[in-house]
């Protein structure tokens, strides 16, 4: 790993998932876990100031990025319920089926290699009446937006640490047999278009 992936880039991930915009959206979705929750790509716990300590359980972070989980101690040492960390991948962690009640995915279906394949290694392990709560930037609406998206992807991929301008998250959920419900979506304001379209709200896992 060179010094760029290992030290430039954690930094740079979480500097901009910390931006006022952001955290906004995620105080708003966050409250909604409850019991035994699943946070996958959990990074460097930006979501966990934003967990209500009444409601949830247990937390479960996966996350491959040891470099990103270490700026989470400060983060770690705030909150009031237990969090079992695993360094690795979703079909690689040792999660029981059945057991998550809520699942939360903030800005990593954008960076997943194959994030229909993880959706739906997800459903296994939910309980009956489990939700999954989302916020993720994706595939902008404007054609002309749409086609910069397209022409600078590679590159933004590159350094941006695996991550993608134009995935469809809303079509990647329901190709996973998700129903999402309560979805918003806007352009975040005093972020690049190319990646400034966003969408958050609510799945439950359906019948399949």
């Amino acid at each position: 790993m060179n010094l760029y992936q290992r030290h430039i880039l954690p930094f740079l991930v979480d500097t901009c998932c910390g931006a006022a915009q952001i955290q906004q959206l995620r105080s708003a979705l966050l409250p909604q876990a409850r019991g035994r929750v699943l946070e996958l790509g959990i990074g460097s716990g930006r979501n966990l100031p934003f967990y209500d300590p009444d409601q949830v359980r247990e937390l479960v972070g996966v996350d491959p990025s040891r470099e990103l989980w270490a700026r989470a101690k400060q983060r770690v040492a705030t909150v009031a319920f237990p969090i079992e960390y695993h360094a690795t991948t979703l079909e690689a962690a040792p999660i029981a089926a059945g057991s998550i009640d809520t699942v939360v995915l903030t800005y990593t279906l954008c960076t997943l290699p194959d994030p229909a394949a993880t959706l739906l290694a997800l459903r296994p392990l939910l309980a009956p009446d489990a939700r999954l709560l989302f916020c993720e930037h994706g595939v902008a609406p404007d054609p002309t937006v749409h086609r910069w998206q397209r022409r600078l992807n590679g590159l933004w991929r590159r350094f941006a640490g695996g991550c993608n301008l134009d995935r469809d998250i809303p079509a990647l959920l329901h190709g996973a047999g998700f129903e999402t419900s309560d979805i918003s979506s806007e352009y975040l304001p005093r972020v690049p278009r190319i990646a400034g379209f966003h969408c958050w709200g609510t799945a439950s896992p359906g019948h399949r």
